[in-house]
């Protein structure tokens, strides 16, 4: 296959262009800068990855290019909703993601129909609002905060595209080197680890791995998995319960919350994110045959932090004292050539 990429130099982004060109697919980064793209990814750049920037001051657009002769085209690209949030912002985090779906998507119907590529183009699993008692799957209604609101226009612009389409509503992306984790981490291993709020939120997740394999399993057989997916693990849980599983991971305490109010006074709105949560589950993912290599969170815990997949409870640890998680040179450098990239991040919860 050769597949274009949006934010490919993302916490997702970098480990799908990683797995297409691991199994021999090509990859075409659509970029706003494609010198600090190149810069970012420079293990992609040397597998023979292709950088192309929209260069829009001129009028001469290089994603069309791009888009023509591939296979499919993978749209990942939005402000990250970690900021905090005002006015100003919050049109931001529309706005990158409209845009950067519109031009992806013409550039798609630009292409004549008997050689179109398939799209998959993200969501979040904030289409649905949030809820402390509901469970939402892919049939369920939107909700009617911000982002659900942002989440409606976004999907409602990939829909233009003239071809086999999927849309993945993504739930918390879990992996070392950044996401959700890479904030969480480094507190427990300092012994100042606790929930976000009061800890009962919901709390739906997705391991980085399953991800990138859903999106590449929408690639390689579009017509099964044509639609609406969520892209959440099977088991949902609380942000208490990710805690209790990084603790067990990590040999550390979960005893120090974070109030509700000093979040909601650092992120503005942008707190309801983590403090507001929904349960939602993958119901049309499971029955299109999607198999998840990480169904519960101790497990993804396990295989991120110690590198195996036994789902140890606390008090089941080896004998062996467990080092803390160590980050390994390849995440240094992923670290560094994300603090590097200028390029729009891609959502991974909102």
């Amino acid at each position: 296959m050769t597949v274009a990429v949006t934010g490919a130099t993302g916490f997702v982004g970098r480990a799908l262009v990683r797995e297409l060109q691991a199994n021999g697919h090509d990859v075409r980064v659509l970029t706003r800068d494609a010198f600090a793209a190149r810069l970012s990814m420079p293990g992609a750049a040397l597998k023979g990855a292709k950088f192309y920037a929209n260069d829009t001051a001129n009028g001469y657009l290089r994603w069309f290019d791009a888009v023509d002769g591939c296979t499919g085209v993978v749209n990942l690209a939005g402000a990250s909703i970690s900021n905090p949030w005002n006015e100003a912002y919050k049109k931001t985090l529309v706005e990158s993601r409209l845009r950067a779906t519109k031009r992806v998507v013409d550039g798609i119907n630009a292409v004549p129909k008997d050689r179109r590529p398939t799209l998959v183009s993200s969501s979040a699993v904030g289409y649905y609002g949030t809820s402390k008692t509901k469970t939402f799957d892919e049939n369920s209604a939107p909700g009617r905060d911000f982002l659900a609101r942002l989440c409606v226009k976004w999907e409602r612009e990939a829909k233009k595209a003239d071809t086999p389409t999927t849309i993945v509503r993504t739930g918390v992306v879990l992996e070392k080197g950044g996401g959700a984790l890479g904030k969480i981490l480094p507190i427990f291993q300092l012994y100042g680890g606790g929930p976000l709020g009061d800890g009962s939120q919901r709390f739906s997740w997705i391991h980085r791995d399953d991800l990138v394999a859903l999106i590449v399993a929408a690639l390689e057989d579009p017509e099964k998995y044509e639609g609406t997916l969520n892209g959440t693990a099977p088991e949902p849980t609380t942000m208490n319960g990710l805690c209790e599983a990084v603790s067990a991971a990590t040999n550390r305490p979960n005893w120090l919350p974070v109030p509700g109010v000093a979040l909601r006074l650092l992120l503005g709105e942008g707190a309801t994110v983590v403090l507001d949560g929904q349960r939602v589950e993958p119901r049309e993912t499971l029955r299109r045959g999607f198999k998840f290599s990480h169904e519960t969170v101790d497990d993804a815990l396990c295989a991120i932090v110690r590198g195996d997949s036994s789902g140890k409870k606390k008090g089941e640890e080896d004998d062996e004292e467990e080092d803390v998680v160590a980050v390994d040179e390849d995440d240094e450098e992923e670290e560094e050539a994300e603090a590097a990239a200028v390029e729009e991040e891609e959502i991974v919860n909102a």
